[in-house]
């Protein structure tokens, strides 16, 4: 299988395209900087440097030729303003689907946040909200689309060490979950269709990763 990262340098990112590349998938990985190819190439992960914030759909369509699947994990990161995180984390979804669907890509995985399904609290802060907003204007408009499309809203994210073990369901209560346990399941999910047009919620857990990915799926 030959699959897509976008946003392929972030910390749930290389986790993930190391997994695929262990387990004999072709991936390619889009960056925007060009220092991070060294860092892809040494995980197995063919790099494509590009910017997603300026590319433009019939030109990203032609350099995706021979993917079966793509991963959205973009975004604008710590310290960007409201702005960009309308431009990454909703515009550069909307592109790469837009892409995938000229190309021929069926699989989309999107990766969002828990806090899309309602309105975000009265309290929240100006720039987090934005980023909320950004991911449920993204996670609409894929749902418009004719694309074998899954969301994963992971819990807050931590840096401990995987535990393998998860709770994957369309409603959970809040949570951590480690990065790593995210790029496992984002893993599992490209290679399970059950979970096409559906919108997961992924947090810590006591259920075996392959297991909680097949129930998702039934």
């Amino acid at each position: 299988m030959r699959i897509v990262i976008a946003g392929a340098h972030g910390k749930i990112a290389r986790p993930l395209g190391r997994l695929l590349s262990e387990r004999g998938d072709q991936v390619l990985g889009i960056i925007r900087n060009a220092d991070h190819a060294a860092d892809l190439e040494a995980d197995g992960v063919e790099p494509l440097v590009l910017d997603l914030e300026s590319a433009e759909a019939p030109a990203l369509a032609d350099r995706l030729s021979g993917v079966d699947a793509a991963v959205f994990l973009a975004g604008a990161g710590p310290g960007s303003g409201a702005a960009r995180k309308d431009t990454v984390d909703r515009g550069a979804s909307a592109l790469l689907a837009d892409a995938c669907q000229r190309a021929g890509i069926r699989r989309l995985v999107q990766v969002s946040s828990m806090g899309t399904r309602g309105p975000n609290p009265s309290d929240v802060d100006p720039v987090f909200g934005a980023y909320l907003d950004a991911k449920r204007a993204a996670e609409d408009d894929l749902r418009g689309r004719d694309l074998d499309w899954t969301i994963l809203r992971p819990g807050r994210l931590t840096d401990d060490e995987p535990t393998g073990r998860v709770r994957l369901a369309e409603d959970v209560a809040r949570d951590v979950v480690t990065r790593r346990d995210v790029a496992a399941v984002l893993a599992a999910l490209l290679h399970e269709p059950g979970t096409a047009g559906r919108a997961l919620e992924l947090v810590g857990g006591d259920v075996e990763i392959a297991d909680a990915v097949r129930a998702a799926a039934g």
